[in-house]
């Protein structure tokens, strides 16, 4: 992976990290703070700091590094996480995720983010200003170590020195060595600040070898140098003598800070202490012979655990070896999820899923090959082929399937500031957040969904004092849904607020001209209105809505995606907004239908039954747009006449019987051609406006084939009924599925 690759796998896990953080923090005003959740936070803050230093990103490793100091003290227990350091954190991720966007921008510096960084760091320092926390516990030093400290006046281990604990063998002097000149040179890189002999191992003068060595010391020792440094300084009588080199206590929180910001390797404890600088490798190999039972007289050490070795050894402080141990099981558990997932460029994934639409073609076109040619084994050859192509297709476009609780919870914040900044009392309620759907398609509703909950809010919910005078609660809610229907996706925006007004729609539709005085409208088209461009009832404008704008653009992206709106309201009781999505963008099984010389795709979810017209329903329909089907009055659109396709109807003719958002109808077709994979291609913007035309497709034969939009052709039957004059004996009515 080079530095590029890297960088955008650290800006996708950033933002992705800041989600989940203030997904966190917002769940905190609803219910109590857990310690599994703090520990999450304060890691997912870490984890930035860490990596945004891999890259030398330093405004966001500093301002980061502040969020993580408080998160600290509130994990510790010394903060309470309330309201007020809840917002705090918040606005801490949007300028985190400002400083993480800047990085994306490649811009070197903004005055007025860096302004906006100070303030938030000045208001986290006070969090800091309190008590300070409390000191590390003492590293255990071995009991016989410790009384000879008591008994030489060696005291405490100074919290800002080295303390070294040495016991020379025997034969030191034997083989040449000096004990004072291995002092001496240590002073060379610091300052010896005290040192006691230890003399109790030095026998009586008649038991006395000249020529053996007794002496011990204790030393205190300040210095910047490093512990492999320090233990190089006993280098040559290592193997003879008895060296243990602890930490200042100074030291600590740096090791633990080392430990945290380590790449997550598959790292054994020992190597982790010695990567951070805590432990040398000659006192981890010292440590795994106890740990073995090797050398003469260690005892029961064997089968001890190797941090349990290094504390009662007095090599390593408690706290180290217990931020060691987190690492490793953070290590294990992260390892653990990301073998379940993989990151795949979208590009990479939208290529295949071209290749795989292109094999769809290719397929169709070797198995009409196949039934010219009549030969059985030829068919039977491309009919398996053609079945493995469906499974590949449906497995690639699986790939690209999302829950859409991810979209929908980025709208908890959304709704928690606006409600705020409006003066309201509103609750979002979610649900249906594992329904799964194209990631293309959760890229794009994202604005219009952000337009419909901010509508909904500003012009839905009521003041809580109306609401109570209403008999409603005094809290509004704003409810986000989503489910599968008729092989698409719904996502519904609904509020319990006041509803859409009917008579002050009209009557500003009428001020505008979008209707004419008269003119005869159901509610479902008056509701409709507001999705006209510049329309708006408000009586004044502000910063969330009432210049006229967003409604159209929803509308506008909503179609882009081959979708619909409607809107279903009741004055005073509240309003639901029901987007209706294909499930992908790319390939769809298809019903091929033909009308004269011409071919037309039908979405096969959308189709119900096909029924053939005999001689007496085909006289009575060239009267009527509308069939008895078992007792059911079924409208219908005659494909030939909506297109002005030229040619006589055929002897035979049939109905495809369409459903779509609870509304059936029929399309009257001349031949029925068979199911069929499609593979959606776009008209281009020349043709964009055609109505009940989604796109188009090739089929086996080269052919050019249009992709019917049932949802608008629906919609022309649902106009031209709502507005015809019911027949003799009865209203017509639209039949439900």
């Amino acid at each position: 992976m080079n530095l590029d690759e890297a960088l955008q796998t650290f800006i996708v896990e950033s933002r992705e990290l800041l989600q989940d953080l203030e997904q966190a923090l917002l769940r905190m005003e609803d219910e109590a703070p857990t310690a599994d959740t703090i520990n999450a936070m304060f890691r997912a803050a870490h984890t930035i700091k860490g990596s945004a230093g891999l890259f030398g990103l330093d405004d966001i490793v500093s301002f980061t590094h502040g969020v993580e100091s408080v998160l600290d003290r509130v994990r510790g227990g010394e903060l309470l996480l309330d309201g007020e350091l809840a917002s705090l954190f918040l606005s801490c991720c949007d300028h985190m995720g400002a400083l993480v966007d800047q990085v994306v921008s490649g811009s070197d510096g903004d005055a007025e983010l860096a302004a906006a960084g100070n303030a938030l760091t000045a208001r986290l320092k006070a969090y800091l200003g309190g008590p300070e926390a409390q000191p590390q516990p003492q590293a255990k030093v071995p009991q016989q170590r410790e009384q000879k400290l008591e008994a030489s006046g060696g005291g405490e281990v100074e919290t800002d020195s080295w303390h070294i604990s040495l016991r020379f063998g025997r034969d030191v002097l034997r083989n040449g060595m000096d004990p004072l000149s291995f002092i001496r040179y240590l002073g060379t890189l610091g300052k010896v600040v005290s040192l006691s002999t230890l003399t109790e191992a030095i026998p009586a003068a008649a038991e006395m070898d000249p020529e053996s060595c007794y002496l011990g010391f204790e030393i205190r020792f300040k210095s910047d140098a490093d512990k492999a440094a320090i233990e190089g300084v006993f280098e040559f009588v290592r193997e003879d003598s008895e060296i243990h080199i602890l930490s200042p206590r100074a030291k600590i929180s740096e090791y633990v800070e080392l430990i945290r910001a380590l790449p997550e390797e598959d790292l054994r404890l020992g190597e982790i202490l010695v990567k951070c600088g805590s432990l040398t490798p000659a006192e981890l190999e010292q440590a795994l012979r106890l740990q073995s039972g090797a050398p003469p007289g260690a005892g029961e050490a064997g089968g001890r655990q190797i941090g349990d070795i290094l504390v009662d050894e007095g090599v390593v402080h408690p706290p180290v070896v217990e931020a060691a141990l987190a690492k490793q099981k953070q290590t294990k558990d992260s390892k653990a999820s990301e073998g379940q997932f993989i990151r795949v460029d979208a590009e990479k994934l939208d290529h295949l899923i071209n290749l795989v639409g292109e094999m769809v073609i290719a397929g169709a076109g070797a198995n009409l090959a196949a039934q010219r040619a009549g030969a059985a084994e030829l068919l039977e050859a491309t009919s398996t082929l053609s079945r493995l192509v469906e499974e590949v297709r449906d497995s690639a476009l699986q790939l690209r399937m999302v829950q859409i609780a991810a979209t929908f919870n980025r709208f908890q914040r959304v709704v928690r500031d606006v409600s705020r900044e409006l003066g309201k009392d509103i609750g979002l309620s979610i649900s249906g957040g594992e329904t799964e759907l194209d990631k293309t398609v959760v890229e794009k509703i994202g604005d219009p969904l952000m337009h419909l909950v901010r509508n909904s809010m500003d012009h839905g919910i009521e003041p809580s004092d109306v609401r109570v005078s209403r008999g409603k609660p005094a809290k509004g809610t704003v409810s986000l849904n989503a489910y599968h229907d008729s092989g698409g996706i719904v996502i519904e925006v609904a509020d319990d607020g006041g509803g859409l007004k009917r008579e002050k729609i009209l009557q500003k539709a009428l001020e505008k001209g979008l209707v004419a005085p008269g003119q005869s409208l159901t509610d479902r088209e008056i509701h409709q209105l507001i999705l006209e461009p510049g329309f708006s009832t408000a009586e004044q404008v502000t910063n969330l809505s009432g210049r006229g704008v967003g409604m159209d653009v929803v509308k506008r992206n909503i179609t882009a995606l081959r979708g619909t709106i409607d809107l279903d309201s009741e004055e005073g009781v509240g309003m639901t907004i029901r987007i209706r999505l294909p499930l992908t963008l790319a390939i769809i099984d298809g019903f091929l239908v033909g009308v004269c010389d011409s071919s037309f795709v039908v979405p096969l979810d959308m189709v119900v039954e096909c029924v053939e017209l005999t001689e007496a329903e085909r006289r009575a329909a060239r009267d009527n747009s509308y069939i008895n089907l078992r007792g059911e009055v079924l409208p219908f659109l005659r494909l030939r006449e909506l297109f002005e396709l030229p040619g006589q109807p055929g002897r035979r003719e049939n109905i495809v019987v369409v459903r779509y958002g609870g509304q059936k109808a029929g399309l009257v077709v001349d031949r029925l051609m068979g199911e069929f994979q499609t593979v959606i291609k776009p008209l281009g913007a020349l043709f964009s406006n055609i109505r009940g035309i989604g796109g188009s497709t090739i089929l086996g034969s080269g052919e050019v084939a249009l992709i019917l939009d049932v949802p608008g052709l629906l919609q022309q039957v649902v106009s031209r009924e709502a507005h015809s004059k019911a027949p003799a004996g009865g209203g017509l009515v639209h039949a439900k599925g």
